[in-house]
C-alpha cells in the first residue's frame, strides 16, 4: 500500500501508481531522490521524480542521477539561486527543480 508524502511524520514512500511501471533505474532515483537525507531535499527533490522520473529521456536522467550523487548542501544552494551551479550540471534541471520548489529563478 503507497503512502501519502504529505503532512507531518508522513512516510516517504512512492505512490504505488508512479514507481509500479518504473525500470529499475527510474526506480532506484525515485528512491534515492526520497532518502536525500534532509527533509527539505527529500521534499524537493523526490516530489519532482514523482512528477517527472517516467518521462525524463535518458540524458534528463542521467542529469538528475548526476544531482542524487552530489551534496544536497551544494544541490540546494543552486535549486534555492544562492549558488550559481558549475559548469556540468544542467541549469534546466536546476530552473525546474526551483521552479517545482516555488523558488524565483533569476
Amino acid at each position: 500500500m503507497a503512502q501519502s508524502h504529505s503532512g507531518p511524520g508522513a512516510a516517504v514512500a512512492a505512490p504505488a501508481d508512479s514507481a509500479g511501471a518504473l525500470d529499475p533505474r527510474r526506480k532506484r532515483a525515485l528512491f534515492r531522490a526520497w532518502h536525500r537525507g534532509t527533509r527539505e531535499m527529500d521534499l524537493i527533490m523526490g516530489r519532482y521524480a514523482d512528477r517527472a522520473i517516467g518521462t525524463m529521456s535518458d540524458q534528463e536522467l542521467a542529469a538528475f542521477e548526476q544531482l542524487l550523487d552530489l551534496p544536497e548542501a551544494d544541490v540546494f544552494g543552486w535549486v534555492s539561486g544562492t549558488n550559481e551551479p558549475p559548469a556540468g550540471i544542467d541549469p534546466g534541471l536546476i530552473a525546474r527543480l526551483g521552479e517545482f520548489r516555488g523558488f524565483d529563478q533569476h
